[in-house]
């Protein structure tokens, strides 16, 4: 697979809460600009307490970004300011370019069972497309591809091929992928990565090896307590952790001795200034004070 890609950074996901009151765990967001281009934020909520997620996302801004939100169980509905409305359900996506400006929120609801599982990741978008039209790419689960390798591996296909197999969500800017991957016990998945692209990976479920080389020592844990002498107690790396690997050609998986589930995601990176102020990214603080602006006068929506 030529030159494999090595782990340069893993990051604890950090509880956080955001919105009216929904509690949530935050793998990455402002403080890793620009390490993780075009990438932004990803937020795992997880719960099966309404109380932690029943307030959600009442009405707010977006602009300058894209927003991507994946749903395992539970209910997230949805409205925004050009009369769109709707739930994105088990299985669905809704991936929404913001573009110019979009007013919108989300209402977290759960299952039957009272729970809640899914994933907001936001990405960038360049100087060059920050004032393109709002728009949505629905996606409902029936609607996402799923292929299973003679190996047992099971990948969904959001964004992105794998294997000759296309993935819904298309026309995207920054070229990204965005696969959901489940890896039996004991089994190695391999696949091929774009060189001088951002390569993520979140663990949702199990645990896994993303290193060929196993050493542990070499990179740094972001959130891990200085004193963690059980960071470094084994290769495998378990759920709620964020993968940054570094570049190469190809990244190689092997799953534990319980499989490993994790989202990959890879995108373009943009090399441009960012300015970033809650739920507005521009290049410059000149635009950031413009769009809020707008916002307050009320002519955010172009």
């Amino acid at each position: 697979m030529g030159n494999i890609r090595k782990i340069r950074k893993i990051l604890k996901s950090m509880p956080t809460v955001e919105g009216a009151g929904v509690h949530l765990k935050r793998a990455f967001g402002f403080n890793h600009v620009p390490e993780l281009d075009p990438f932004l934020l990803l937020d795992d909520f997880h719960s099966n307490d309404p109380k932690k997620y029943i307030m959600g996302f009442p009405w707010h801004p977006h602009k300058g970004i894209e927003t991507i939100t994946y749903v395992l169980q539970g209910n997230v509905e949805h409205g925004d300011s050009m009369g769109n409305k709707g739930a994105t359900g088990p299985g669905d996506v809704q991936w929404m370019t913001a573009g110019s400006g979009i007013i919108h929120q989300e209402m977290p609801k759960g299952d039957a069972d009272k729970n809640l599982w899914g994933f907001q990741l936001w990405a960038n978008l360049p100087a060059s497309h920050k004032m393109m039209d709002p728009r949505y790419q629905e996606v409902k689960s029936d609607q996402i591809p799923e292929i299973t390798r003679d190996n047992g591996i099971r990948i969904k296909i959001i964004c992105g091929s794998i294997d000759g197999v296309q993935g819904p969500v298309t026309d995207i800017v920054t070229d990204p992928e965005y696969f959901d991957i489940e890896v039996p016990a004991d089994t190695s998945f391999e696949y091929p990565t774009k060189p001088g692209y951002t390569v993520l990976a979140y663990v949702i479920e199990g645990e896994g090896c993303f290193d060929p080389g196993n050493d542990q020592y070499s990179y740094e844990i972001d959130g891990a307590k200085y004193f963690d002498l059980e960071s470094g107690s084994g290769p495998d790396i378990g759920k709620e952790n964020l993968i940054m690997f570094d570049d190469g050609d190809s990244i190689v998986v092997r799953a534990g001795k319980d499989g490993v589930r994790f989202l990959l995601m890879t995108g373009k990176p943009i090399g441009e200034p960012v300015a970033w102020y809650g739920p507005v990214v521009m290049n410059t603080q000149e635009e950031l004070q413009q769009a809020f602006e707008d916002y307050r006068n009320g002519t955010f929506v172009k």
